[in-house]
């Protein structure tokens, strides 16, 4: 069968026009380069002002990394317990006290406000002696052997590099967190051309690139210690290579890149075979070669995901009965039931309000205009580059990986219910993996409001900027009082207590949030300059990229 891959001729002698596009493309990624600062040090504040262990299973994934670190390997699912020195960090802590921006005060509960922290330099430390536990330790279960083991040997990895394998408790855990910051500040390129590649505009990839600051749970999430954090990035490579696909890139090393970061996804959580719909169909939708030529690619990339990593997933029904055995049995004995007719809009509340919000392990609600504007704004933004001719193909393609993502949680929660009556399992964390797509989206919206007119695109660059700053700082700002501001205090008082329980000491503190300070500022004015300066018209894209004429 003959293969029409549109191939690329040779390179043009430079011009004028080429000279000036090389200057806007330069331009273009050094905003790009300060917009993905500027996410950077908002996942690095975040990764600050979280109180330790106030978030979902944050004790299990430090727990899981330090067994790995000092030898401990990967037990088979509920044969992994936490180590005494996590057992004792979690104590020190005062975990589970009340945050005091609970959404629901309980008087008969240990307020975190009332506990004194234990002095930095009286805090425990890591060492070989408590960093595995056993069935002797009298802990718990570590139930995080119930996924594959990647993103734990990589932060073991970030402890042996850094030095950090036997330190005190709170600074190793920083450490992680700081990893999770790297990961999330990789995804805003991802995102940005993507959405280049969609469009052709430089400035809807700057749009997509502001897109994380919007999402407070984003933050949260990624600038604690979770598995997600390299979910998320796998899921943005594979969006950025499917982008590309879609718009006519069929070469041989794209098949094999998708199906290397699919595969490498699948080795950090079973998430990342929900982005295979998206590679179907991002190979069903491109134009350059014929059907069963394109279909044979997308059989490639799952073959290719088979072999790297999905045969974990192989394995565990092989030897263990299930895709994802059970590495903790939850008890819902304390969980209240929820009628069949309330299910449907349970679920989508509870995954709204997670995905934009729910701080710690859910109790701290962001309040609900904010996730119904952000909805609804979502909702708008797909609707919107989905209806008009531009991108269409692309769009549908992508923002089939959070639409899948989201279906799988909800009939997760849904079957469980059937069997149970209570719904669990419902987080918004776990469509993180589509914010690319999402990003994406956004940017593709962006640009057909504007009637794709790059000079008034350019303009709203800022706009998206300002707004996703201001939203970063809202976020953190309504952060800090639920986790740290008592009733009738001050917020010196509040600041007080965020020092006393903190790795670090009051000056890095201060100095990082200046710098955050400063970073955001210069995204701001990097913003403005763009807007400003009349876009430099880039690079024609070569053959087979860039959206279609009518994409129809």
């Amino acid at each position: 069968m003959t293969d029409t891959t549109p191939q690329a001729g040779p390179e043009p002698a430079p011009t004028a026009a080429t000279r000036a596009s090389g200057s806007g493309l330069r331009r273009y990624r050094r905003v790009l380069a300060v917009l993905t600062l500027a996410v950077a040090a908002w996942g690095l504040v975040w990764a600050v002002v979280t109180p330790t262990f106030r978030s979902p299973d944050e004790q299990n994934h430090v727990n899981s990394v330090l067994r790995i670190a000092h030898g401990g390997g990967w037990p088979a699912p509920g044969d992994a317990y936490i180590a005494p020195v996590v057992a004792l960090a979690v104590e020190e802590a005062a975990y589970p006290a009340d945050a005091p921006g609970r959404w629901v005060h309980r008087d008969d509960q240990r307020q975190l406000v009332d506990v004194v922290p234990v002095p930095r330099p009286e805090r425990a430390r890591v060492d070989a002696a408590n960093a595995i536990g056993g069935p002797a330790s009298g802990t718990e279960v570590d139930q995080m052997t119930q996924h594959p083991p990647l993103y734990y040997a990589l932060g073991a990895a970030v402890l042996h590099a850094t030095g950090l394998t036997e330190a005190r408790w709170d600074v190793t855990m920083l450490a992680l967190r700081l990893l999770d910051v790297v990961l999330l500040a990789l995804v805003v390129p991802l995102a940005a051309e993507s959405a280049r590649r969609v469009t052709g505009s430089p400035s809807a990839g700057l749009v997509a690139a502001a897109f994380p600051l919007f999402l407070p749970q984003l933050g949260h999430v990624m600038g604690a210690v979770n598995n997600d954090a390299l979910v998320v990035l796998t899921c943005a490579v594979v969006t950025y290579l499917a982008a590309r696909v879609v718009t006519g890139d069929l070469r041989w090393r794209v098949v094999v890149a998708l199906g290397v970061a699919i595969g490498l996804g699948l080795l950090v959580k079973v998430m990342a075979a929900f982005t295979l719909p998206t590679v179907l169909v991002a190979y069903l939708l491109a134009r350059g070669a014929r059907p069963w030529a394109r279909l044979g690619r997308a059989v490639a990339v799952g073959l290719i995901a088979l072999a790297v990593g999905g045969w974990w997933w192989v394995r565990n029904v092989v030897t263990l009965g299930a895709v994802q055995p059970v590495g903790r049995p939850r008890d819902l004995t304390l969980l209240a039931t929820v009628p069949d007719a309330e299910v449907p809009s349970t679920i989508a509340g509870r995954l709204a309000q997670s995905f934009f919000g729910n701080l710690s392990w859910l109790e701290i609600h962001l309040p609900g205009a904010w996730v119904v504007g952000g909805s609804a704004a979502l909702t708008a933004a797909g609707l919107v580059a989905l209806a008009v001719p531009g991108a269409r193909r692309a769009a549908a393609a992508l923002l089939l990986l959070p639409t899948a993502l989201a279906a799988g949680v909800a009939f997760n929660a849904w079957d469980l219910h059937a069997e149970t009556g209570v719904l669990v399992a419902i987080q918004g964390r776990y469509v993180f993996g589509g914010v690319t797509a999402l990003a994406v989206v956004v940017g593709i919206a962006v640009w057909q409001v504007v009637r794709r007119s790059e000079r008034r695109l350019a303009a709203a660059v800022p706009v998206a900027v300002g707004l996703g700053l201001a939203a970063a700082g809202g976020g953190l700002a309504w952060a800090f009082r639920a986790f740290y501001l008592g009733p009738g205090e001050s917020v010196g008082d509040a600041v007080d207590r965020w020092l006393a329980w903190s790795p670090l000491e009051a000056v890095p503190l201060q100095v990082l949030l200046g710098l955050a300070a400063v970073t955001g500022v210069a995204a701001l004015g990097v913003a403005v300059a763009w807007a400003y300066r009349s876009p430099h018209r880039l690079a024609a894209p070569r053959p087979g990229t860039g959206p279609t004429k009518d994409d129809r």
